[in-house]
């Protein structure tokens, strides 16, 4: 990209602007060029043909007062067969495609609101390269990409949203804890009816059980000592079963005061109260 009296190099992926005698002649490509300075020829200046890049940060307001700062990356590059006029009719692109950004943000972002300023940048990044493509093609450039590569809102705005969105966990988190707790409640009470009904189920078939072994050790009893009753039988058992019960408690391990009447009378009464609420119990499973 040097000169020399009367050679230019230009350098590739560059183009020079060759004049003579100040008026544009013609585009020098890539190479060595030979100038003849007596004829007025020489070097004016020489553009990349490289594609550049331009972040443009705008800060505007979303259609519900918040005030955003939106990042705009832009690629482009000077077309070739038109390099002259990209030299020579703008002055400072980059300050002419920041304008441009400028415009069309501060258009499209105010009809939004936050939530859909993140959700369509596409449709942003969209508007500005068909304006910056409508506007820069006539001056030599091509637009090659335009993003939309960040979204700043103003940092109590982020704050508060980010509030928001720890509270609206932590009341999900709460609906799913309380949810987990009336699962175990229900779970234990339906635990607990079963375990009931099951305990119920087995003093029931115990007592039947009980009723059966008495009802055999009298009718035994009875048929082998003959003059006895029935009712002496049941007498007898039900006192031989008071004593143990009496045994038993002397015998626990955590032992208690219970006060119980004792004598030949209220062993009679005890007995006539065991054998009352044996028959009842009898009579009511047989009944159900």
């Amino acid at each position: 990209m040097a000169s020399f009296g009367f050679f230019a190099c230009v350098g590739q992926s560059t183009v020079g602007m060759v004049e003579k005698w100040g008026r544009f002649s013609h585009v020098a490509q890539p190479g060595l060029h030979c100038l003849n300075p007596c004829l007025g020829e020489w070097m004016a200046g020489r553009l990349s043909l490289r594609v550049q890049s331009l972040d443009v940060r705008c800060d505007t307001k979303t259609k519900d007062n918040v005030f955003v700062t939106v990042v705009c990356s832009i690629q482009y590059r000077v077309v070739r067969q038109n390099a002259d006029d990209a030299f020579y009719e703008l002055q400072n692109p980059r300050e002419q495609i920041q304008a441009y950004v400028f415009d069309v943000v501060r258009a499209c972002v105010p009809r939004m609101i936050l939530d859909e300023v993140f959700e369509q940048k596409d449709e942003i990044a969209k508007a500005v390269s068909e304006e910056l493509e409508k506007v820069m093609g006539a001056y030599g450039y091509s637009i090659e990409q335009t993003l939309i590569v960040d979204v700043e809102p103003d940092l109590t705005v982020r704050r508060a949203m980010n509030e928001i969105n720890a509270a609206q966990r932590l009341r999900m988190a709460a609906v799913d804890k309380a949810e987990a707790e009336k699962i175990l409640q229900v779970k234990r009470a339906e635990g607990e009816a079963e375990a009931k009904y099951l305990s119920g189920y087995g003093i029931a078939r115990q007592r039947q059980a009980i009723t059966e072994g008495l009802r055999e050790s009298v009718l035994a009893f009875s048929n082998n000592v003959p003059g006895t009753s029935a009712k002496d039988v049941m007498d007898l058992v039900l006192v031989t079963q008071y004593f143990d019960t009496m045994k038993e408690i002397g015998n626990s391990s955590k032992n208690t005061t219970v006060f119980l009447p004792h004598g030949p009378g209220h062993v009679g009464d005890i007995t006539n109260q065991i054998r009352n609420g044996l028959m009842q119990g009898s009579a009511a499973d047989t009944s159900s």
